[in-house]
């Protein structure tokens, strides 16, 4: 199929970090100012955002399928944004993508997920998933985006802690499906020319480095294949989240700026003893109220030339997500950096040409 001529591509968009943009899948309801694109748009931009990241679920904000075919819709989407003052930074199908793969202990659970018509019908239910991916591809193209989030969906998470021992081949057989059905999707994306971002999250498959590593592995390193960092899951997992981006900078293509804390204790650490959100050692906070260093994070995906948008992702089991809004816009701000264009000793630099530097290496000329 071939797109209308009036397609930004990814090219066009400016490199760098972008910000700050907001996630609005926990702020969507039926109620105003959250009850319609228009309407949550421009309350995003009251509370000082310039980006706003587009749950696909349903049709409250973005119907998938007219998107992915009518340029027109989408130039209207863009429109509507642009007028209340911003843009539209990715779309997301987190939902969509947990169920490209459910492992059948959850089949109910993640039931509620999908339409209603196909609930009770696992393989119907991820044929309609894969689908819903695939548009989501055609839909960013139109849209002139060039990053997409979602979730990986889990087959393995059930033997995730070893007890009793996992069957020898059960890790490879698992990452061999979970690759057999993201292949035709990360050829969609490369097709549209988009980055297909798997947040790395506890319950999904592709939940820490090393997962990453073996899905990756399983996809033929796939170029579209890439990560939605979110430091607070790793965190809450004791992982190195400073270290995980000097080692998978290439991949990382999406960035949520979320807070987290993690207060180990005599009861439960990082499994948590089933308890609340209020009581667990490791907890989801808004930005600024948990140990999550950004200074550090927004200097290390500078350095490493990190082009796309910081994304406020609102979860916090004590503050309200009011609050969190207000605050996250300017504490993002606060965390932008610009780029130097020159280093900060070149007042004080001499010309030179390699027969100078032979000189002063103590070398003949040439």
């Amino acid at each position: 199929m071939t797109l209308e001529t009036s397609v930004t591509t990814p090219s066009d968009i400016s490199a760098g970090l972008r910000g700050p943009g907001i996630f609005l899948a926990q702020f969507m309801s039926a109620e105003a100012p959250f009850d319609t694109l228009g309407n949550i748009a421009q309350w995003a931009a009251s509370q000082g955002y310039k980006g706003i990241q587009l749950p696909t679920s349903g049709t409250q904000f973005i119907d998938l399928a007219r998107a992915a075919e009518s340029q027109s819709y989408c130039d209207e989407l863009k429109a509507v944004c642009a007028a209340a003052g911003v843009e539209i930074s990715e779309l997301s199908t987190h939902l969509q993508g947990q169920l490209v793969a459910v492992h059948p202990a959850f089949d109910t659970l993640f039931d509620d997920f999908a339409p209603e018509h196909l609930r009770g019908q696992p393989e119907a239910r991820t044929a309609w998933a894969i689908d819903q991916l695939k548009l989501a591809a055609r839909a960013s193209q139109r849209l002139g985006l060039k990053a997409h989030a979602t979730f990986s969906g889990a087959l393995l998470w059930p033997y995730m802690y070893p007890w009793p021992q996992r069957p020898a081949g059960l890790v490879e057989q698992g990452f061999a499906e979970l690759a057999k059905r993201w292949l035709p999707i990360l050829d969609c994306f490369e097709a549209a020319g988009v980055d297909l971002c798997y947040e790395i999250h506890p319950g999904e498959d592709l939940h820490d480095g090393a997962s990453f590593e073996r899905f990756l592995e399983a996809v033929n390193h796939h170029p579209r294949a890439a990560i939605l960092y979110d430091p607070s899951h790793l965190l809450l997992q004791q992982m190195d989240y400073l270290g995980f981006i000097d080692r998978y900078h290439d991949r990382i293509r999406m960035f949520h700026v979320k807070d987290a804390e993690f207060r180990p204790d005599a009861r439960s650490g990082v499994y948590g003893g089933y308890q609340g959100w209020v009581e667990r050692p490791g907890r989801f906070r808004s930005l600024g109220d948990g140990q999550i260093d950004f200074k550090s994070i927004f200097s290390k995906l500078t350095q490493y030339d990190f082009s796309g948008w910081a994304v406020l992702e609102w979860e916090c089991c004590l503050k309200d997500s009011a609050q969190g809004a207000a605050e996250g816009a300017a504490f993002i701000e606060r965390h932008m950096i610009t780029r130097t264009r020159k280093a900060f000793d070149d007042f004080a630099g001499v010309s030179a040409d390699e027969r100078f530097n032979r000189r002063l290496l103590g070398l003949p000329d040439a």
